[in-house]
């Protein structure tokens, strides 16, 4: 944990932060500071900055908050993924949320199992407790907007435009594509499909609404490689 996040709610109006529970546990054991000493925090999809340890027990800990740096800046991507497997989501989201993006869209495909709809980790809490693992590592404060779209082909038809506006729209995919640009710091939106790809009808139907096939290499990657190595290319 590379920041301690909290609400705009838990801020008293005399700038103090009153912390318990996993946060403490974390203050305690691993970072062990003393009173007087400073450690790094930030309001969530606030400002981040220091906040001064005024009393620290077993219960609970007091910290003066001095929040003087905005959030960083948002990844140029916009990011829709075709849903993978609950636990592999969980790593992916927690990795859009270290390179900052802003908007994730998860969709359908002929390739994702049905199943993968129930799990427990769609929950909004669950979600949110893997992009604010995410935070904490990346020391950002901003979370991710995560959008749930369970019927292909309406997405693509109706939203995608509109969800790319102006900006470019990308399709990771294996074959002789053109390379997906390195680095690519303007505003994109990227697919990435599930495990084994989109399927044919998928892509043709991707590219008549916009969508340009890029490569990511030679190598099949897995999606939560994938997820990375398209983000990564869009910092410069």
């Amino acid at each position: 944990m590379n920041i301690l996040l909290f609400e705009k709610a838990e801020l008293a109006a005399d700038q103090t932060l009153r912390l318990t529970g996993a946060r403490l546990d974390h203050l305690r054991n691993v970072l062990k500071p003393s009173a007087g000493d400073q450690v790094r925090v930030g309001m969530i999809n606030g400002h981040r900055g220091l906040a001064e340890i005024i009393e620290i027990g077993e219960e609970a800990a007091t910290l003066a908050v001095n929040l003087t740096s905005p959030p960083l800046a948002r990844h140029p991507a916009t990011l829709v993924l075709a849903l993978p497997r609950p636990k592999m989501l969980r790593r992916i989201l927690r990795s859009c949320a270290e390179f900052g993006v802003g908007d994730i869209h998860i969709i359908n495909s002929y390739r994702v199992e049905k199943s993968f709809w129930q799990s427990p980790l769609l929950h909004t809490d669950r979600l949110r407790q893997a992009l604010l693992a995410g935070l904490e590592r990346s020391g950002n404060t901003q979370l991710p907007n995560v959008y749930s779209h369970r019927r292909f082909k309406p997405f693509i038809e109706d939203r995608l435009k509109e969800v790319a506006g102006a900006n470019p729209i990308y399709v990771a995919h294996p074959g002789s594509h053109p390379m997906l640009a390195a680095p690519h710091p303007a505003a994109h939106l990227i697919l990435i499909g599930p495990e084994g790809g989109f399927i044919p009808y998928e892509i043709e139907l991707i590219q008549e609404h916009g969508g340009q096939a890029r490569s990511l290499g030679d190598h099949i990657l897995s999606v939560d490689t994938a997820v990375p190595a398209a983000l990564a290319r869009g910092l410069s």
